[in-house]
């Protein structure tokens, strides 16, 4: 019995390991050896897809990315390059090649790639809806009907009039299926009627042209032209997926109702939820990311199963995504890069494989490429300038905004791939379509700006306030113009407007240098308060003497970055509320009420090849007396604050960023400027403690803090000026002695006059080429001080004269805090350093002393041309004060100081 219960067991394990090893054999394991034991990676595998997919992406990517970066120096936006680089990687081009397509792009691989392309689609589409903000559309819907209106009703009935010819002619090519023309009229319509409002985003803030008229209407139609043409696109879909007229009309009024309960119903809810969960203030978390995510992947799913494309789905979900605490761009900022870095490319990429320039072959296709792209073009741009021109803004202004919303971009290429998908359009149609996108999206960037160029657009401004004439330009109000308060603002020397760069790194040392130049409030200025219940009649304060005296304006600029990204574009429509919500702009406007000087502020938002261009064009536009630039405590443009180095150290003066940055603004600048290099000014530099070389342990972790900073008690300041003449030195001369009004101010003032001789000052002596005149400190020539009278005597003898003026006609209150003396030397520059040494960094306590010199050379392009030789100089000395380099405006003559 046990023999035959041990031969049943032992047959059953035979059994099953046979049929183990049987099965193991059939569903062997793939190879891990890979390319080692002679696998092919471009080989298709279903089980394994990842392998050529990456192929695919990198492939296509690159491709697209090189590319855009000699298209981006002509301003044209991504979608371009990716398109293209689409149709050179399809049939077209490398297509052509044998075995190209076939190995890169096999037919077996297409469903992978398009199912990650058509993720990315959806994505985006939801990150579209986030930018469209109903609430700039409500402010400005009448004018935004109107020309969103007329500039989608033309070039739709011009689509709906070719799309017999079309129909006519390549309805029946292989890859469609039979249509009712009304279905196929309705998508050709709003395939003309359309327009890019993603890539509008882009061109208006490249161009500086979102706070203007062109760019708010733009902005302001464009977005109901968004809605509007994705209703209609709904509606077409809807015709197509479904068998009859009341199945259609099921579908719509399904959508209608899914919008209703979008708005109504999901909206307020989320919206409950962003405030509950402090999501408004905070910034949203992980958990409120995926909900807003499943929500966008709800709708599409939703819009997908009753007959309507996805897309539609989630470009509602973004629509009702609130834009309150700036919520939909801290949003966009979490997904952007993965969707436009690598979903988007893959998405246009297979549109471009889907284009094939050799169905292009007959003059009969050739006639409707040019008539399709006629159609397109001149629809939008006669319907939206006409529109436009009714709404009173010149024809000029009027052909702009035409121009600009005949841009297709990337949303035509969503309408295409979607009528290609349902076989409304052959490869052919989809092919002259596609040739009809890039060349209107290509053309819009430089026809906006040949038709609104900036000098128009100020002669336009200019003229709109009725200060110039139209057709000659000069000033209707002589009283008023511009050179009119330069020769007001020539008869007093003394800074009454400032507009300060407010970067985050230099917050102390700017408010410590603007409050030395605000009027110091006196003693009796201020009164003992009661309470106002206590308060009788003769202790009230005499109502005049609560009225501050307000001598100085300020205005105060920052400057944000524009960069590449969906996020970076929507910050720009918001840029209005920056101007009161922006953390830096807020604690300056309270600095200023606190100093008794009037402030103002703004935040701009730019590339960083603008930055110069537009603080330069602030200060022009507020008549201002002085800019004045604080050089980076980093050494980078950004604000992005880098704890790795010593900020005090030279290199931060090397970064050529900054230094591009500075010397740009210098040469473009028409007002006096000041570049600050800040060394501890106001107390700012606070002394770090000498890091232990040992290892942290729980007690030194808790206790891991920065020293407390004590008040400072001596609140003074002690400023040294070597004056070597010139107009920056006799500006900066004129800065000193107003510094020097205020009460906590000293000042050594000191005139280096050049014997004969050699000194290294004699490179900086070039001709200023801001205008001033020529000045050469020491030549060596006999041409000399003591010998015949030349324009360079003269001018060394007004250099002389005007600080001889000054010197005598110092004011009493000023003569016990500010010595000027005149000291002849060989070596003068030499001789500057080392009196700084002596004059500077003998107060330890005090609140930082300053160093304040003309800029003089502008001969080149390098560190040292962007501070001057004499400043520069100061710096590689090692002097223990900062320094402030001094630049006058153009054309500023030596009489002007006298």
């Amino acid at each position: 019995m046990a023999a035959t219960i041990t031969t049943i067991v032992t047959d059953t394990i035979t059994k099953t390991v046979a049929m183990s090893a049987t099965a193991s054999s059939t569903a062997r394991a793939k190879a891990q050896g890979g390319i080692l034991e002679g696998e092919n990676p471009t080989q298709y595998n279903p089980k394994d897809p990842i392998i050529i997919f990456i192929i695919q992406a990198g492939v296509i990517i690159l491709f697209c990315r090189l590319l855009h970066w000699p298209l981006s120096k002509i301003r044209q936006p991504r979608v371009i390059a990716e398109v293209i680089g689409g149709v050179l990687l399809g049939p077209s081009v490398m297509g052509r090649i044998p075995g190209f397509t076939a190995t890169i792009f096999p037919a077996a691989a297409q469903p992978n790639l398009t199912l990650v392309a058509n993720i990315g689609l959806v994505l985006f589409l939801f990150i579209v809806g986030l930018e469209v903000d109903l609430r700039y559309l409500a402010s400005n819907w009448k004018v935004a009907l109107s020309v969103g209106l007329a500039g989608m009703a033309l070039p739709f009935g011009l689509g709906c009039a070719i799309a017999v010819g079309l129909h006519d002619q390549f309805s029946d090519e292989d890859g469609t299926e039979p249509v009712a023309f009304g279905t196929f009229m309705l998508f050709v319509g709003v395939a003309m009627a359309i327009t890019a409002f993603p890539v509008l985003c882009r061109i208006l803030t490249e161009l500086k042209l979102l706070s203007t008229s062109v760019g708010v209407i733009v902005l302001s139609a464009g977005a109901g032209n968004d809605v509007t043409g994705w209703v209609l696109l709904a509606l077409c879909v809807a015709l197509v997926n479904s068998g009859s007229g009341i199945s259609a009309l099921y579908v719509l009024l399904t959508a209608l109702g899914y919008t209703l309960f979008l708005f109504f119903a999901v909206k307020p809810a989320f919206t409950w939820v962003l405030r509950r969960t402090r999501t408004f203030e905070n910034g949203p978390s992980q958990g409120i990311i995926v909900l807003t995510l499943m929500i966008a992947l709800a709708s599409s799913f939703f819009t997908g199963v009753i007959g309507i494309h996805p897309i539609f789905g989630a470009f509602m979900a973004g629509l009702i995504c609130p834009h309150e605490g700036g919520f939909a761009v801290k949003v966009t900022e979490k997904i952007e890069d993965l969707i436009s870095a690598l979903f988007l490319p893959l998405y246009f990429a297979l549109s471009g494989l889907s284009t094939n320039l050799g169905l292009l072959d007959t003059a009969i296709t050739w006639g409707y490429v040019i008539g399709v792209l006629a159609v397109a073009f001149v629809g939008k741009f006669v319907g939206a300038s006409v529109a436009a021109r009714v709404n009173g803004l010149v024809w000029r202004e009027s052909f702009t905004i035409g121009a600009l919303m005949s841009c297709k971009g990337l949303v035509e290429l969503f309408v295409l791939n979607i009528g290609l998908q349902a076989k409304i359009l052959s490869q052919r149609t989809f092919t002259i379509f596609v040739v009809m996108a890039l060349c209107t999206t290509f053309f819009c960037t430089p026809l906006t700006m040949a038709l609104y160029p900036p000098w128009y657009q100020k002669k336009l401004e200019a003229w709109k306030k009725g200060l110039i004439d139209w057709d000659t330009g000069s000033p209707l109000t002589p009283g008023n113009d511009t050179s009119s308060i330069v020769a007001a603002k020539l008869e007093t020397s003394k800074i009454k407007t400032l507009l300060v760069h407010l970067r985050l790194d230099n917050m102390p040392t700017v408010m410590t240098f603007v409050s030395l130049l605000a009027t110091p409030s006196k003693s009796g200025d201020t009164a003992t308060r009661q309470h106002p219940t206590l308060a009788g009649k003769s202790n009230s304060v005499d109502e005049s003497s609560k009225t501050p005296n307000r001598p100085l304006d300020v205005h105060g600029v920052r400057m944000i970055e524009l960069t590449d990204r969906d996020s970076s574009v929507m910050s720009v429509s918001d840029v209005e509320e920056f101007h009161w919500k922006d953390p830096i702009i807020n604690t300056f406007r309270n600095f200023g009420r606190l100093y008794n000087f009037s402030v103002s502020g703004e935040v701009a938002i730019a590339p960083e090849s603008s930055f110069a261009e537009i603080i330069t064009s602030k200060a022009a536009s507020e008549n201002s007396d002085l800019l004045v630039l604080p050089w980076s405590e980093s050494g980078s443009l950004h604000e992005q604050q880098s704890y790795n180095g010593n900020p005090a150290t030279p290199r931060r003066l090397e970064d050529t960023s900054y230094v591009s940055f500075v010397a740009a603004a210098l040469k473009s600048s028409t007002c006096n400027t000041a570049v600050f290099v800040n060394r501890g000014f106001g107390g700012s530099a606070v002394a770090r403690p000498t890091t232990l070389s040992r290892q942290a342990s729980k007690i030194s972790l808790s206790n891991d803090r920065g020293p407390a900073s004590s008040p400072i008690v001596d609140k003074s300041h002690h400023i040294f000026m070597p004056y070597f003449g010139g107009a920056d030195g006799r500006v900066a001369l004129r800065l000193v002695l107003q510094l020097a009004e205020n009460p906590d101010v000293t000042a050594t003032i000191v005139h280096f006059d050049k014997l004969n001789g050699s000194d290294g000052l004699a490179e900086s002596k070039e001709t200023e080429s801001h205008g001033s005149p020529v000045e050469i400190a020491s030549t060596g020539s006999s041409d000399s001080r003591h010998g015949k009278s030349s324009p360079i005597t003269q001018i060394e003898h007004s250099d002389e004269t005007f600080f001889a003026m000054l010197q005598r006609s110092l004011p009493v209150e000023l003569s016990s805090r500010v010595v000027m003396e005149s000291i002849s030397s060989y070596s003068p520059l030499e001789e500057a350093i080392s009196r700084a040494q002596v004059e500077v960094a003998q107060n330890p306590k005090n609140a930082g002393d300053l160093i304040v010199v003309g800029r003089k050379d502008l001969s080149n392009e390098s560190g040292r041309a962007c501070l001057g030789l004499v400043a520069q100089r100061f710096v590689d000395s090692g002097v223990r004060a900062s320094i402030l380099v001094m630049q006058a405006r153009p054309s500023y003559t030596s009489s002007e100081m006298l």
